[in-house]
């Protein structure tokens, strides 16, 4: 062992090869994905297609009910109200048995909120305009 006061000669080591062969108990730490045997894809599947991305909440499956749904929601803005509300009974009818048809599908609560607004519209376009025709009736 050479003394600090005097360099040394020797070149620093080379790094160390791996070969095959050679294992590191490193690599038995690592983490390992869990590989599905042959027979349970099924279950795999079965359990990825109860999962999805957004929870869900949003049934892409089902279009139907979440255009229900959406055209119910802006059929609250009074310039599109009845047409809107039409449509959102028409989809939330159609929505609601494809919903029955296909179980896995889902959408039963978008296509009922569609429904319902669709109702709530379609009434304040037809009863409001009678409604304001009484009451400048009798104010006048």
């Amino acid at each position: 062992m050479p003394r600090e006061d005097e360099p040394n000669d020797r070149p620093p080591p080379r790094a160390r090869r791996r070969d095959d062969d050679d294992r590191d108990d490193r690599d038995d730490d690592r983490p390992r994905r869990r590989r599905y045997r042959d027979d349970d894809e099924d279950e795999y599947e079965a359990r990825r297609a109860r999962t999805d991305a957004t929870g869900g909440l949003i049934p892409y499956k089902n279009g139907k009910a979440l255009a229900a749904y959406y055209c119910g929601v802006f059929a609250l803005i009074p310039c599109f109200g009845g047409i809107l509300a039409i449509l959102a009974l028409i989809f939330g009818f159609l929505g609601l048995s494809y919903a029955k048809k296909h179980p896995e599908a889902r959408g039963k609560g978008h296509a009922i909120a569609g429904i319902v607004l669709g109702v709530i519209c379609t009434l304040a376009w037809i009863v409001g305009p009678i409604v304001f025709v009484i009451v400048n009736a009798i104010v006048k």
